[in-house]
């Protein structure tokens, strides 16, 4: 049995789920765990998403709730139900130059080191007596212009050492997908027989994707570069 256990942040799109397949390359799926994070989002579907990859594969899943917490009932971000905000079409790039904070409104308030953090305190109930590496599927495209912060090479690295130091050394953030685009990352999970069909990506909170926010363009686009339909659709 392996040392190294692996728990795979698992939001139910293409970026997470490619890490997923990646650690169960790496580990093996008895040494896995997904997790996905409840934080009020309106497109809690992807959720649902998340738990099914989880069967898919036959891993253990597990969620947490940051609901209650009543954390983000103050935040505009669009992507929040409490906050009232639309969620702006359009790609990332048009709606950067828009901001002249840089910052685009689906941007969730620390959100990743919430996360992260929570996820490190899981890591360590669930796996006591082990090394634990938490995949974070963080890429290129996340991070060009620091559209979202908490997404940098600069801040995973420094909030993987300060989580390092803070669990004995115990727990490491895997950042695999960080010097990838969207497209590259799709390239590496068809390695991998990474379940696509299965996956979500949409912002909006409907029953189908809009096709207009800015995470279903980038997804549509990546896809198309690597000469395949989108198999979700």
């Amino acid at each position: 049995m392996s040392r190294v256990k692996a728990l795979v942040l698992s939001s139910g799109g293409v970026d997470s789920t490619t890490c997923l397949a990646l650690a169960i390359e790496e580990v093996g799926k008895d040494n896995v765990t997904t997790v996905s994070i409840r934080y009020g989002q309106k497109h809690s579907i992807e959720l649902d998403k998340a738990k099914e990859i989880a069967e898919h594969y036959k891993v253990n899943h597990q969620v947490i709730d940051l609901t209650e917490t009543g954390i983000m009932d103050n935040s505009k971000c669009s992507l929040l139900t409490s906050s009232g905000v639309d969620i702006e079409h359009g790609d990332y790039a048009s709606q950067i130059d828009k901001q002249t904070s840089g910052i685009v409104n689906t941007y969730v308030p620390f959100r990743n080191g919430l996360i992260l953090s929570s996820a490190a305190a899981l890591a360590l109930s669930l796996y006591p007596d082990n090394e634990i590496d938490i995949y974070l599927g963080a890429h290129a495209d996340d991070n060009a212009g620091a559209a979202y912060a908490d997404c940098t090479p600069e801040f995973t690295k420094t909030i993987g050492q300060a989580i390092n130091l803070g669990t004995y050394g115990k727990v490491n953030i895997k950042t695999p997908l960080i010097n990838l685009n969207k497209a590259e990352v799709i390239r590496e999970g068809l390695k991998l027989n990474t379940p696509y069909h299965l996956t979500w990506s949409c912002y909006e909170g409907g029953g189908n994707p809009c096709g207009k926010c800015a995470t279903c363009i980038d997804r549509e686009i990546a896809f198309k570069l690597n000469n395949i339909s989108d198999p979700a659709l």
